[in-house]
C-alpha cells in the first residue's frame, strides 16, 4: 500500500492538515499499515477528519454491501459506504438507513464515529442506536464488538470520533419505509415562539426548520418548518447536480445580500402553507444537489455552530438568535430543530432540546461571535457538536459531555499509544481527564 503526501481539509474548509494519505481498495490491506485514524469523505466541518504532519487511512473504497436480511432488515457493510448509497439502493424495496444526517455523503463509518442524528430524531434517536454489531481492527487485529459483549467499548467507539480503532465494517439495522418518495408539508413561521410550537406539536415522522438568522424584532426567529412522511407513487423525476467551479467572491454572502435572500426563501412558502411530493434524497440530502457548496463561502472557508440545549432554556436560545442577527455574519444555512433524548455513546452529541445550527463566512468577528455563543452553550447546559466545530476550548467541550470520564479510560486501554489521535483530539485534548 502506498502513502501520498497530501493536503486535505473538512469541510468548512477554513482548517486544513498536510499529511500522507493511504487507500486501500481491500479490508485485507489495512492489516499492513500502520496504526492511523480512518477517514470518509470529511463530511465533518472542523478537523476531527484531520491528521496534521500524520498518517490517515481514506476508506472510501472499501464500501461493499456483505449482506442483507430482508426480514430484519439487517445491512452489514463496509464503512465506506454512503448513506446515500445504501438509501438509493434500498427505498425502492422499503427500507431506509433507519438515521440520516443532512448529506448523503456521510460514510457509515463516519456515522458510527460521530454518532450522528437526523430529521426524526426526536421520535428515533441517533445513528449509533441502530448499530447491532461494529468490526473494529485494533492494530493488525479485528474483533466483533457488540452492546451486549463489549458494553464499554462500544459505547466508546460509538460517538467516539475513531479512537477505538479503525471501523471496518457494521451491522446496522433499517428502516420499514413506505416507498421512495417524501409527501412534504411546509408552514411558516412568523417568529421564534411559534416555531417552537410548530416544532413541540409536530407529530410527523421527520420534521426540520429552516429558520432566517437575518431576522430581527417582531419577526426574529421566522422560517419554514418542513415535515415529512414517505410513501409509495410516481417518483417525480430528480434534477441534475450542479457544481460550483470556483470559489465565490467576498461580497456574495455580504449581510445585504443574505437579507434580501432570506426573506425571499421565507415568501417562497405561502401563509397558508403547502404540500408537495418530492424523491427521497430532495428531502433528506437538499445541498447536496449543488457538489462543492462548500465553495461559495470563499477560498477562506467557513464555520458551522452547532448546539444542543435543554427545552427549558429554549430562551437562551432566543439570545443567540438576536447576537446572530445583530452581527451580520450569518448565512442562509441556519437549522432548527427538537431533538430527543436518544444517544449512543459516551461522546454522543444528541440530549433532549432543541438544536441550532448556522454557517458563517470565515471573515471578520466570527471567531469572537461563536466563542459567544458556545459560552451562552454552555451556561445553558447544552454541549456543541464536535463534527462540526472549529473553534471551541477543551475545557468548555469536554465539562460538557458528562461520561467523558468513561470514553477516557476505554480509549485508553483500546489504543494506549495515541496512534488514533487527530488533529480535533489533540485540540480539544479529549483524551486527557478533566
Amino acid at each position: 500500500m502506498n502513502w501520498k503526501s497530501a493536503e486535505y481539509s473538512g469541510w468548512g474548509r477554513v482548517l486544513k492538515a498536510q499529511g500522507e494519505l493511504a487507500r486501500p481498495e481491500r479490508v485485507s490491506a489495512l492489516g499492513a499499515l500502520d496504526a492511523a485514524p480512518a477517514i470518509g469523505n470529511r463530511r465533518s466541518y472542523g478537523d476531527a477528519c484531520l491528521n496534521g504532519g500524520g498518517r490517515a487511512v481514506d476508506l472510501t473504497r472499501l464500501d461493499r454491501i456483505l449482506e442483507f436480511d430482508d426480514k430484519s432488515g439487517v445491512l452489514h457493510v463496509e464503512a465506506g459506504i454512503t448513506v446515500g448509497e445504501i438509501a438509493r439502493i434500498y427505498a425502492p424495496s422499503g427500507w431506509l438507513p433507519s438515521v440520516m444526517p443532512g448529506t448523503g455523503f456521510a460514510t457509515v463509518g463516519g456515522c458510527i464515529a460521530n454518532d450522528v442524528h437526523g430529521k426524526n430524531h426526536h421520535n428515533a434517536g441517533s445513528f449509533g442506536q441502530f448499530v447491532d454489531e461494529i468490526t473494529l481492527l485494533q492494530g493488525t487485529k479485528t474483533r466483533k464488538i457488540t452492546a451486549e459483549r463489549n458494553a464499554d467499548l462500544f459505547k466508546a467507539t460509538i460517538g467516539g470520533l475513531g479512537q477505538t480503532g479503525t471501523i471496518v465494517s457494521a451491522r446496522i439495522r433499517l428502516l420499514p419505509c413506505k416507498g421512495d418518495l417524501m409527501t412534504v408539508t411546509e408552514r411558516r413561521a412568523e417568529n421564534f415562539d411559534e416555531f417552537l410550537s410548530l416544532l413541540d406539536t409536530s407529530e410527523a415522522t421527520y420534521t426540520v426548520g429552516w429558520i432566517d438568522a437575518t431576522a430581527r424584532g417582531a419577526s426574529l426567529g421566522r422560517g419554514i418548518l418542513e415535515e415529512g412522511e414517505t410513501g409509495y407513487g410516481l417518483v417525480p423525476p430528480a434534477k441534475k447536480s450542479k457544481t460550483v467551479p470556483f470559489n465565490a467572491p467576498g461580497f456574495a454572502l455580504s449581510a445585504p445580500i443574505v437579507r434580501m435572500f432570506n426573506q425571499a426563501y421565507f415568501r417562497r412558502v405561502p401563509e397558508r402553507g403547502r404540500t408537495s411530493v418530492k424523491p427521497i434524497n430532495d428531502f433528506f440530502f437538499p445541498l447536496d444537489k449543488i457538489l462543492d457548496w462548500n465553495k461559495l463561502y470563499g477560498k477562506r472557508g467557513f464555520h458551522q455552530f452547532q448546539c444542543v440545549v435543554p427545552l427549558e432554556a429554549a430562551e437562551k436560545l432566543r439570545e443567540m438568535l438576536e447576537k446572530i442577527a445583530h452581527s451580520g455574519l450569518a448565512s442562509p444555512l441556519a437549522v432548527l430543530k427538537r431533538m430527543g433524548p436518544g444517544r449512543g455513546g459516551y461522546m454522543s452529541f444528541p440530549m433532549e432540546g432543541y438544536t441550532l445550527a448556522v454557517d458563517f463566512p470565515n471573515r471578520g468577528q466570527v471567531a469572537s461571535l461563536i466563542g459567544r455563543l458556545e459560552e451562552m452553550t454552555e451556561d445553558a447546559g447544552g454541549r456543541i457538536y464536535l463534527a462540526k466545530d472549529s473553534l471551541a476550548t477543551p475545557k468548555r467541550v469536554r465539562a460538557s459531555y458528562p461520561e467523558h470520564s468513561k470514553f477516557v479510560a476505554a480509549v485508553a486501554k483500546a489504543d494506549p499509544d495515541g496512534a488514533l489521535a487527530t488533529d480535533l483530539v489533540r485540540r480539544l485534548k479529549l483524551r486527557e481527564a478533566l
